[in-house]
């Protein structure tokens, strides 16, 4: 079942969608529910009247349900698909209409949730909203053995071993759905004619052709799980013939898991590559920063020493000024003048020595603070890139057989760290 979704505004030309009746040929408001009014119109005003004590500006999450042409599709899967929307989007107990429209000899619906809640005043997220009608979709069509669109096949049956970096970002879990896993394989086998077509259109999928031990003709999918083209394509040895030639010129599965591993490990090192110089020269500002800083304060720290060091120095010829000379500097000894100037001298000095550390401690503590700022933010960016790298690592290994993680795991992080020497982040 196709399902498009948005949110948005605009209730009353939503409402006059819903309701037209020139460009559909049957129009039926099938439920209008959890609303004061019992009219669709009505439902929508109300919508809009609530969301105004908001500051949310698109108050409704609109869907339409489109099933496959060819299938008879009864009331209770399309409320079977509103449930499950609801469940994925967190919407369930908010207010609703569903509408149904025919034309052209089909039947669609649209399902309208208001997104307020009424009792906190406040919108409900709807994140990532278009992936999740997606998984609902998809499982729509697996659950009802529909044909799955070939796009739709495409689309989730990338092969993981030519994956960009944002796309591993996107791939928090890969699906190896077992019924994808036969509608990828049937679509490259019954829309293929040669042996190079076929092959083309399976590695697209992640999977690659080789002369099994026991059987024939397999596939090994880019994880290294090996798979019989005979039991998953539901056809014999003869007809694969035909159509692949002779299975002994195929590469054997070890020649083929080899190549899947060279495959992985220079596009696990493109990878790690890519991250890190993405973060690399996303630092390089605020490593300049940071180096300009660091010329600042110690030319911030200089100049304090000889401030210092020139008002110390005024100090001492005040104090050696004191200190009277020839007969008065002697009739100071005599009578004790000169001693208590010299401890007053002193006295002074040590003062001042106190208040110069002081000085320059408030002028540390000053600059550790900015220091520490631009820290936080080298910090920010190292603990990005880890837990990057770290959520391609859990990607591509949660769906890896036990008996390679261990392998996989240790190639993995040699190659992080030997791209640490070349290219790593700022510390």
């Amino acid at each position: 079942m196709i399902i498009k979704a948005s949110q948005r505004g605009g209730t009353a030309k939503l409402a006059a969608h819903l309701l037209n009746e020139q460009d559909n040929e049957h129009v039926e408001v099938y439920e209008v529910s959890g609303f004061m009014s019992h009219h669709l119109r009505g439902a929508m005003d109300e919508t809009y009247a609530i969301s105004k004590g908001t500051r949310c500006k698109q108050p409704v999450f609109s869907v339409s349900l489109s099933p496959p042409q060819q299938e008879n599709v009864t009331i209770t899967t399309y409320e079977d698909a509103t449930k499950r929307i609801e469940e994925a989007m967190k919407l369930q107990g908010q207010p609703r209409v569903i509408v149904f429209h025919e034309k052209e000899g089909r039947r669609h619906a649209h399902v309208v949730w208001s997104r307020i809640d009424a009792q906190q005043m406040k919108a409900i997220n709807l994140p990532y909203f278009k992936n999740r009608m997606t998984e609902v979709s998809k499982s729509l069509y697996l659950d009802y053995g529909w044909e799955l669109p070939k796009g739709f096949i495409n689309r989730e049956m990338r092969n993981p071993l030519n994956f960009t970096r944002e796309q591993w970002q996107q791939a928090k879990r890969l699906n190896e759905d077992a019924r994808l896993i036969k509608a990828a394989l049937n679509d490259s086998w019954t829309n293929t004619k040669t042996l190079q077509a076929f092959k083309t259109s399976l590695e697209k999928r992640g999977f690659y052709l080789a002369r099994g031990d026991r059987r024939s003709y397999v596939v090994v999918d880019w994880r290294g799980e090996v798979l019989s083209l005979s039991r998953w394509l539901n056809t014999n040895k003869k007809e694969l013939k035909t159509k692949l030639g002779d299975h002994k010129t195929l590469p054997s599965v070890d020649e083929v898991t080899t190549n899947i591993d060279q495959k992985r490990a220079t596009q696990t090192k493109t990878l790690i590559q890519n991250i890190k110089t993405h973060y690399h020269y996303a630092l390089k500002p605020i490593i300049q920063r940071k180096e300009a800083q660091k010329t600042e304060h110690q030319q911030e720290r200089k100049a304090l020493k000889q401030a210092q060091l020139q008002r110390k120095q005024e100090q001492i010829q005040e104090h050696q000024a004191r200190l009277r000379k020839g007969v008065l500097g002697l009739w100071d000894r005599l009578t004790g003048r000169h001693s208590k100037t010299r401890k007053q001298n002193e006295q002074e000095a040590q003062a001042s020595k106190h208040r110069d550390q002081e000085e320059y401690d408030q002028l540390i503590a000053q600059q550790q603070g900015k220091r520490q700022h631009i820290q936080t933010v080298i910090n920010n960016y190292r603990q990005k890139e880890q837990e990057e790298l770290q959520s391609m690592k859990e990607a591509v290994f949660s769906k890896l057989p036990d008996k390679n993680v261990t392998q996989y795991q240790s190639e993995f992080d040699r190659i992080v760290k030997q791209q640490d020497q070349t290219k790593g982040l700022e510390r």
